[in-house]
């Protein structure tokens, strides 16, 4: 029989290799570079700041052992948020390059006021070997129990951060509840630092901010107003010679510009992340009249106007899709006003190539993509054609007297019909509301309802809606009648000058044009006058 062998477990312990060394031994200055930051840009922090730099410079350089590694300082920047302190990010890129043996600082603040950022930066230097050292607490991160104790005074650094952000928050509440309105002059077109403190008008860069309205008024998209400044070699306001559709589209929407202020559009949610919301739950309040303004309130108005009709304007849809998602076009002004006069969709711009030759027409967008099915008689216009007839009619209005003189009697209609009563009778309903207010509250209080109080608030709203529908039809004549002054005034510069189709030219005269068959067209013009047009 075999015999099983016992297998005995045993530990056996080995010693650690020693490695002679030389007697003499090796000594290597440390190389510590320092890290100073003040939080504002006053007088007393900036002299704060130039002391902390000249401190610690002359602190490491007096130490025999120290080896001065750097200053690394940043200046009027928050300390929640270390990505944003460009010094700091630098200091922690070269530890990882082994540039730097140890970092001294005045006080965990001034290291970082956000709990996490301070402890996962000093986690990554001690894992480096690197110890930071904060004078004001006397910690050293190479410590054992340091940790414990930064993430106590991060935590107080960090609620000290937070209160210090809701008295701001608080401060700039009271200020726009008083109506101060704040400037950012070096990001801010078209205005300066007034000798009184106050904001006013630069008139070069005004030139700027009035080009980009009357180029948007005048049909041209955000687009090509950016290609043309860019063209002008004009800076953005950021001093940049190349512009971005966002910040046309901020400038045409600031009602600064005319004048005004709204103040508390937006707030910060987090002092920590920085990140700010648009204001939907706090008060806000308007300033009228706060400074000079650049541009009128009828043409910043006439602005916001056009942008709504351009948002909400039917889209031409793209080419090879089933579905309108297009969007404004500023080169070619019949994209937006020719239709078809039996189904109402939009035509579109098309090339005919035939035999080497390349025809331009346009087409009924319905009958492009579904055939006959849903409109059978859209017939396709050559460009030539409708163009002709477009400058032929205009120039039979324009040197037409009577024609001339019916768009003048249109606009005195329209103020006749909406202006003088809609406006006396609305004075005499607000003077109405007002008397029932003052009833009411007197009404309520006594602390007793009674049956007069329900018929006086139901009064009081409806002179209330009354008053809304009116101010509504003042508003509409209002733009009427601006829109029938732009028509005369492109009617009296082309008077003087060879008509030709332009593209602005028909945007500011012409509100839509109708194909109705292959051999007529009906232009109606901007305040409602209608012209039938025979083609060819």
């Amino acid at each position: 029989m075999e015999q099983t062998l016992e297998r005995v477990k045993t530990v056996r312990e080995i010693a650690p290799t020693i490695i002679a060394q030389n007697s003499e031994k090796v000594h290597r200055q440390l190389r510590v570079a320092a890290y100073c930051r003040v939080s504002t840009d006053s007088d007393e922090q900036e002299m704060s700041f130039d002391a902390q730099v000249e401190f610690y410079t002359d602190k490491i350089m007096r130490n025999p052992e120290w080896k001065l590694a750097g200053i690394f300082a940043d200046e009027g920047i928050s300390g929640t948020q270390a990505a944003k302190r460009p010094q700091f990010m630098q200091m922690i890129r070269q530890c990882k390059q082994g540039r730097i043996d140890m970092i001294i600082t005045k006080s965990v603040s001034r290291f970082a006021r956000n709990t996490v950022d301070c402890i996962k930066y000093v986690r990554e230097l001690k894992a480096m070997g690197i110890a930071v050292i904060f004078e004001k607490e006397g910690l050293n991160t190479m410590h054992a129990t340091s940790e414990i104790y930064l993430s106590m005074h991060g935590i107080f650094a960090q609620s000290e951060s937070e209160s210090l952000s809701g008295n701001v928050r608080m401060g700039k509440a009271m200020s726009a509840k008083k109506g101060n309105v704040s400037f950012s002059y070096k990001t801010f077109l078209g205005y300066r630092r007034g000798a009184d403190n106050q904001p006013e008008i630069d008139p070069e860069q005004a030139e700027v901010v009035r080009f980009i309205f009357d180029r948007y008024l005048a049909g041209d998209s955000l687009k090509i107003i950016k290609q043309s400044l860019e063209e002008k070699e004009i800076l953005s306001p950021a001093g940049k010679p190349v512009w971005s559709v966002a910040t046309l589209r901020s400038i045409l929407t600031n009602e600064k510009y005319k004048g005004d202020a709204l103040l508390q559009k937006t707030y910060v949610v987090d002092c920590i992340t920085h990140k700010s919301k648009r204001n939907d739950d706090r008060p806000q309040y308007y300033v009228e009249n706060n400074h000079p303004p650049i541009v009128s309130k009828d043409v910043f108005d006439r602005v916001q106007a056009e942008m709504a009709r351009r948002t909400s304007k039917r889209k031409v849809k793209e080419v090879g899709t089933k579905t309108e998602s297009g969007k404004y076009s500023s080169k070619y002004a019949l994209t937006d006003m020719l239709i078809c006069g039996h189904c109402g969709t939009p035509y579109r711009r098309c090339t005919w190539s035939k035999r080497g030759t390349k025809k331009i027409v346009w087409r009924c967008i319905s009958r492009l993509d579904y055939g006959t099915k849903y409109c059978p008689d859209s017939p396709s216009i050559e460009e030539t054609l409708l163009q002709n007839a477009i400058v032929g009619c205009i120039r039979q209005v324009v040197q037409d007297e009577s024609e001339y003189a019916a768009i003048e009697n249109l606009k005195q209609h329209v103020s006749m019909y909406f202006g003088k009563d809609d406006e006396n009778s609305t004075a005499a309903d607000e003077a109405k509301a007002s008397e029932l207010i003052q009833a009411i509250t007197e009404a309520a209080s006594t602390g007793q309802y009674t049956p007069g109080m329900q018929s006086m608030v139901e009064e009081l709203n409806r002179i209330k809606a009354k008053i809304t529908e009116k101010k509504s039809r003042q508003t509409e004549a209002q733009e009427s009648s601006q829109r029938i002054d732009d028509i005369l005034a492109a009617i009296d510069k082309l008077k003087d000058t060879p008509i030709a189709f332009d593209n602005q030219a028909m945007r500011q005269i012409i509100e839509c044009i109708k194909v109705m068959s292959k051999d007529e067209i009906v232009i109606i013009f901007k305040g409602g006058m209608e012209k039938t047009v025979t083609l060819g």
